[in-house]
């Protein structure tokens, strides 16, 4: 099932309301410039490719293009490639509006078939309007997928003739202040709580830290420091990864599974502690405050190496 503009921009980690301009529009000069072709690509209705890392905003900024183009009162969808089968695609023939199709090189035969058939539909003055503007996004580039016989030739260039590239939030550090404080702020609302004043390690930190999971990881991070209330709790597994890499050279590649990984066990482990501490090693006590078997704790504690401590 499409989503729709609202549902979108907060999946992708903006909030529904000017969330997508305060994503887009910001103070580097490379987000900048991709505003101002964002605002030329939504006079028009040629269909377009968003090429980005994942958790860069290829939704958001689908969804910008939307709002500002003359379709903005019509539906915005939001299909998976995996899921976009035929007949969902040509369900929308007719109804006009916006749809972006995500990871478009999951789409199936079938499905990339009923694309290009759709795509060759447009037409002119009123009736235009009645057919859907394609906007596709993908992670990963889709020219040896077409050597290779998986994505249809005819199909990569209707949609590759405009080609929007987003920069990964390592090269737009300029923006993560900005970008914090908006998802800080947003998090505070949503936990009914005050937007906490980060420590200056931790303002440093975030501008040291590449975020190999882009503006969804910087999101999840912010959320994360004021859900717990604890910013050196919710920053532990993002630190420690910065420390390996650190030691590795800059040589070694991170993949956003790896930090999301080392982020959750550092927390777990964080929290862990927190909580025994609290109840001064009471096992069964803390396993109650945990919301977990006392038997799931004990487990926990000799992965972590406290499986020796006594209540």
């Amino acid at each position: 099932m499409g989503l729709d503009r609202n549902e979108i921009l907060a999946t992708a980690g903006a909030p529904p309301n000017g969330g997508a301009r305060v994503w887009l529009e910001s103070v580097s000069a490379g987000m900048r410039t991709v505003e101002a072709v964002i605002r030329e690509l939504s006079q028009n209705d040629v269909p377009m490719l968003v090429v980005a890392e994942h958790g860069t905003g290829k939704a958001a900024a689908a969804a910008r293009i939307h709002n500002l183009s003359c379709r903005a009162s019509e539906p915005f969808q939001v299909y998976q490639g995996r899921e976009a089968s035929e007949e969902i695609l040509a369900a929308r023939n007719g109804q006009g509006g916006t749809i972006y199709i995500q990871e478009v090189g999951d789409l199936t035969a079938a499905a990339q078939k009923e694309l290009i058939r759709q795509i060759g539909l447009n037409g002119t003055g009123d009736a235009q309007r009645r057919v859907p503007r394609f906007i596709c996004g993908t992670s990963r580039e889709l020219e040896p997928e077409v050597k290779a016989g998986k994505f249809r030739e005819d199909l990569y260039y209707r949609i590759s003739g405009v080609c929007l590239r987003l920069p990964p939030l390592r090269q737009r550090k300029e923006d993560i202040p900005v970008l914090r404080d908006w998802f800080l702020s947003a998090a505070a609302r949503d936990f009914c709580r005050a937007v906490p004043t980060l420590s200056s390690e931790t303002q440093s930190f975030f501008l040291q830290y590449n975020w190999p999971g882009n503006i969804r990881e910087l999101k999840d991070a912010a959320r994360a420091i004021v859900a717990l209330g604890d910013e050196t709790l919710a920053m532990g597994g993002l630190r420690s990864l910065l420390r390996r890499v650190d030691r590795s050279g800059n040589g070694e590649k991170i993949s956003l599974k790896d930090a999301a990984r080392a982020a959750s066990r550092e927390a777990e482990r964080e929290l862990i502690l927190q909580v025994l501490t609290r109840t001064r090693w009471n096992r069964r006590r803390a396993a109650q405050e945990l919301q977990i078997s006392y038997k799931a704790l004990l487990y926990k504690l000799k992965q972590i190496g406290y499986e020796e401590y006594e209540a």
